[in-house]
């Protein structure tokens, strides 16, 4: 594993997961040097060839601190600098929301805190800026090299970005985290492609605590966000079935992120741009495609799921059509 991949993962875990039971946990392996236990606490087992050799044989020692406790044991130096990590952070959550990219707050988060040790006068709102202005992660990586002088290795930074991601689930994608919608439906999917979910039948985007990773299954993909509590931060199961309704053949879907796609077998979210990310047995993963190479035939709406007047009116026309036909 690279120093610089090390470094970003003990920087991450101070302050971006989510889970306060996991970051106490966390805070003290980032305090530790045993970089191999933080891979084991964080890294889905994918992952664990491209960022280090760590032996199977390993074990993870019981942690039994809390975060409270490692901090008042810390000096004042490496408490100011744990303040200062944790009030950027929050800077930048903040200008994030305020320019409508707060989906992406973890990443800026992770790219700060594992890069950005030299850069002086930092603004978070400029730096916001450039996540709303790049099209794609590559540009964006770019970008960031640009302004700051940086020389961050995309690829590097993408299997510590998937890493972090998989253990935990992306506060920050909800547009409405009070209801069940299908923006945020959307926005689960490809959370779900990002973080490097696998297949596994019966899963819902639980994360196996042997495997250390995320999975689920076809229709587990779409029952995992209506099960899923963003206050409660726990899967419910008021969902057990996938019950959906086929709208209509492709050429009459609405241009709304958050529909699905049927092909007579497997479920598909369709997330805008004309690509569908779905959870494939075949290669075992989620995975997105654009619309038009796979073999999608129709589109349908799911029990559950809140959608726009854009939705409703493209159903009653199909209606209203089906109706004058008979």
């Amino acid at each position: 594993m690279s120093a610089t991949v090390a470094a970003a993962l003990k920087k991450a875990a101070v302050y971006i997961l989510g889970d306060e039971k996991k970051r106490g946990k966390l805070v003290t392996a980032v305090l530790s040097a045993a970089v191999g236990l933080l891979l084991l606490l964080c890294a889905p087992a994918v992952m664990l060839s491209s960022l280090g050799e760590v032996g199977e044989e390993a074990q993870v020692p019981e942690l039994h601190l809390n975060a409270y406790d490692i901090y008042s044991s810390l000096d004042s130096e490496s408490r100011q600098r744990l303040d200062d990590i944790r009030s950027a952070g929050n800077d930048i959550a903040n200008a994030m929301d305020e320019k409508g990219v707060k989906v992406h707050t973890i990443k800026a988060q992770l790219i700060y805190m594992s890069y950005f040790d030299e850069v002086q006068n930092f603004y978070a709102e400029s730096y916001a800026n450039l996540f709303a202005a790049a099209p794609n992660d590559s540009d964006l990586i770019n970008a960031i090299n640009s302004t700051y002088g940086l020389e961050i290795d995309y690829d590097e930074f993408i299997r510590t970005y998937t890493c972090v991601m998989n253990s935990t689930l992306n506060p920050y994608m909800f547009n409405d985290a009070g209801s069940k919608n299908c923006t945020d439906l959307a926005a689960w999917a490809e959370n779900a492609f990002i973080s490097g979910w696998g297949y596994k039948s019966g899963a819902v985007g639980e994360r196996d605590e042997t495997d250390r990773i995320r999975y689920a299954d076809n229709a587990g993909l779409m029952l995992g966000y209506l099960n899923y509590s963003p206050t409660d931060k726990a899967f419910g199961s008021d969902y057990s079935t996938l019950v959906y309704t086929e709208q209509g053949s492709l050429d009459t879907m609405p241009e709304v992120a958050g529909v699905g796609l049927f092909d007579g077998s497997q479920h598909g979210i369709y997330v805008g741009n004309g690509e569908v990310v779905f959870s494939s047995a075949d290669c075992g993963y989620v995975t997105k495609e654009v619309v038009s190479n796979g073999s999608w035939t129709s589109w349908c709406t799911y029990e559950g799921i809140e959608y726009p007047q854009e939705v409703t009116d493209a159903i009653e026309s199909l209606n209203e059509n089906s109706s004058s036909e008979n």
